[in-house]
């Protein structure tokens, strides 16, 4: 059984945030969220990591963020390009954004031919995740069945007081398998707890912040690229059509596709650990402080890698 590798999001625009916030240091020592990320990684069994990222961002990534890297793990890059459409599939005029995340693990098809997690780049899932699935990975193979797994997240701890969010809002089975996952927009932050709207913030519905959550921490076997393909396929041909500026080929999306159709099982792994990230700029001092706690806690040394 092949060594399962670490894929990393990285190509997003950031456009809440305002900026790369792949690059943007959350400690005085200069530490990225990626850092923290690949750090835990590593230290779980990962050897190799890919990085997904825009052509254009290169240089800068790889000085910034690859090349730090590469003294510690075997690094590979792929590019995701709003170019790579089929031939018969014209870009609508005004189109900017990338394709979404399942267009992204697509670029990683001639470089990944075992197990692989997925994980984005700006966000800080804690130690407990990436042992949890290299455990996985490194232990299960499809057999009449793809199987794959995700790691569950708490609603609660990944809320923002800054801004809503979108999350892959999860339904298990009580062997702890995924049965459902919708991709739900505008979920906030409430006196109450949590609550999603699906009108445009007209009115909200709560929803229990025990609720487990898709993060994009992800773990499949290389079985998966040929049905992203044929979601692409589709995506290409159907949704774009409806919404040819913003429609996006998201992974929990296509996962919960692949369940309907009875093809893949997916084993949710719990984490107690606390999620934050940096959706919003204005999140960014909790995030330092949070690092500064772990640091202090003992989780994570003054400097990486030492």
């Amino acid at each position: 059984m092949k060594k399962p590798v670490l894929v990393i999001l990285a190509a997003g625009m950031g456009s809440r945030y305002g900026g790369l916030k792949q690059m943007d240091p959350v400690d005085e020592q200069g530490h990225k969220i990626i850092d923290f990320s690949i750090y835990d990684a590593k230290q779980a069994g990962f050897e190799t990591v890919i990085f997904i990222i825009k052509k254009e961002m290169e240089q800068d990534f790889k000085e910034c963020v690859g090349n730090p890297i590469s003294r510690h793990m075997e690094v590979k890059y792929v590019f995701q390009d709003i170019t790579d459409v089929p031939d018969d599939f014209t870009i609508p005029e005004g189109r900017v954004k990338p394709w979404g995340t399942t267009h992204a693990l697509m670029c990683c098809k001639d470089v990944i031919d075992g197990p692989f997690m997925v994980i984005n780049s700006d966000d800080y899932y804690g130690k407990n995740g990436y042992r949890a699935m290299y455990e996985f990975l490194s232990s299960n193979e499809d057999d009449e069945k793809c199987r794959y797994a995700m790691v569950g997240y708490e609603l609660g701890k990944t809320l923002t007081e800054k801004g809503s969010v979108t999350r892959g809002v999860c339904e298990r089975d009580e062997a702890g398998f995924l049965k459902k996952i919708v991709e739900q927009k505008m979920i906030v932050k409430t006196k109450e707890g949590a609550a999603y709207s699906e009108d445009d913030g007209t009115t909200f519905i709560p929803v229990d912040v025990k609720t487990p959550v898709s993060m994009n921490m992800w773990g499949f076997g290389k079985s998966v690229m040929p049905a992203f393909e044929k979601a692409l396929q589709r995506f290409f041909k159907e949704d774009v059509a409806k919404n040819p500026l913003k429609a996006e080929c998201l992974i929990p999306t296509e996962v919960d596709v692949l369940l309907r159709e009875d093809v893949a099982t997916v084993r949710v792994l719990s984490s107690s650990d606390q999620w934050f990230g940096v959706t919003y700029k204005e999140d960014k001092p909790f995030v330092e402080a949070s690092i500064k706690k772990l640091k202090e806690a003992g989780a994570y040394p003054e400097i990486l890698w030492e």
